[in-house]
């Protein structure tokens, strides 16, 4: 672990501490045994005075968090849904990619090259998961195992040249060396390449109170001024920007070597940042204290409904679950056993807490009477798997966005889903 000097973008050496989350361990080290000790980080974050970036105060070794994955793409829907979307709009922009190929860093299982496979188009894949990169490969994606920068850039031109396209999707803010990472990323793409950079956005992280996506792994919390800034650096321009629905709502940046005109999207998204004050200091520390207020409502929540019925059952050990558990203090006095899609986290223990994880089969058995949806960034998801799969018809608990909420999924309809704009 390093304790950072300056800003991660502009080395400015004055950056400001505004919230300090204690100390947690690395969100997606699952324990084998519930007895298991597991290391704990110091987990804050600073704001720079110069570009404005958001950031975490520490950087935990790099290969001690992605060395051997525990999230794998492909197990959720959304996610795959996302993936054809993705490709969709890829070519479309992109009108002469069968002459060139397309890369993804940080590709995990493959999953977002799939649909460029099947439609008989070159790919080639990097990620640094060992694990993940074996899934990858069996599934027919050429898949380099490597953490990427300038060094691997420069290899993968002199084997298969510049990339027409090349995709880095959640993977910026999780980057220590990030002056190496976008050098890598420039150097290794076309003149007249596109890429394809999504980035979890500091603007909904604001605006829904998102302090569970603060983690070890994610360095960086990115408004566009600050990703502008980083891009600019190495001669990239972002020309347009589109939403996304993953990690509870993210930016779809894409970029190009040359500063074209830029759709006016660009421009409204800093007139958005201007006008709210996104990129202000007052902005974060007014975050950091409805962070607190959150804490108190939900532990008022959780508390009620244990007192009344005994401990709940929750759904989805995801990463950002972890900060909000270990943030809370809920543990197994509250949540006695989580479900979870992925295979790869069952019979194991959530870092820090300490919770049972099992496949939602083994969990929904246990006939719970309120379900406690950790990774409530998939609520639609999970509430139709609940309602078709399972047969539910209890209660939910759904900590965010903003205030906590209970709700009978037979009252929940993700079509007539309103925002909770609740203010703390």
């Amino acid at each position: 672990m390093t304790h950072i000097k300056c800003c991660r973008v502009c080395e400015n050496k004055h950056i400001v501490e505004f919230l300090d989350l204690g100390n947690q361990p690395p969100a997606n080290s699952l324990l084998k045994t519930a007895t298991e000790k597991e290391p704990l980080y110091p987990l804050s974050l600073s704001w720079c005075p110069e570009c404005n970036l958001v950031q975490l105060n520490y950087t935990v070794d790099p290969k001690k968090l992605f060395s051997n994955y525990v999230w794998v793409t492909g197990t959720s829907h959304t996610a795959q849904d996302h993936a054809q979307m993705f490709y969709r709009e890829i070519v479309t922009r992109v009108h002469d990619l069968n002459k060139g190929y397309v890369l993804e860093v940080a590709s995990n299982d493959g999953t977002f090259l799939q649909p460029f496979v099947k439609n008989k188009y070159l790919v080639l894949g990097v990620d640094p998961a060992e694990n993940i990169v074996k899934i990858a490969i069996a599934q027919g994606i050429p898949t380099k195992c490597s953490f990427f920068g300038v060094q691997v850039a420069e290899e993968i031109l002199k084997q298969h040249g510049p990339a027409k396209v090349v995709i880095a999707r959640n993977v910026l803010p999780h980057v220590a060396h990030l002056h190496d990472f976008v050098d890598g990323l420039s150097r290794v793409l076309e003149t007249d390449g596109l890429l394809a950079l999504e980035v979890h956005y500091a603007g909904r992280i604001y605006d829904e109170l998102h302090y569970d996506s603060i983690y070890h792994e994610h360095l960086c919390y990115f408004t566009l001024k600050s990703v502008e800034a980083l891009l600019h650096r190495f001669g990239l321009f972002v020309v347009d920007i589109n939403e996304s629905p993953i990690s509870g709502g993210s930016l779809i940046l894409y970029v190009k070597k040359n500063k074209e005109a830029e759709a006016h999207t660009v421009q409204s998204y800093r007139d958005t940042e201007q006008k709210k004050k996104l990129n202000d200091l007052s902005s974060w520390q007014d975050f950091s204290r409805r962070v607190h207020v959150h804490r108190e409502q939900l532990l008022k929540m959780m508390k009620e409904v244990t007192d009344a019925s005994g401990p709940l059952v929750g759904y989805g050990a995801s990463a950002r679950s972890s900060t909000l558990l270990n943030y809370c203090g809920i543990d197994t006095q509250y949540i006695s056993l989580i479900a979870d899609q992925n295979p790869l986290k069952h019979k194991r223990y959530t870092a820090g807490t300490h919770i049972p994880i099992d496949s939602p089969e083994q969990v929904m058995s246990k006939n719970p009477k309120c379900v406690f949806i950790l990774a409530w960034n998939f609520t639609d998801e999970i509430i139709t798997i609940l309602k078709k799969r399972f047969n539910y018809t209890g209660t939910c608990i759904i900590p965010l966005p903003n205030t906590p909420a209970m709700m009978s999924v037979c009252d929940y309809n993700a079509d007539k889903r309103k925002k909770n704009e609740g203010s703390l």
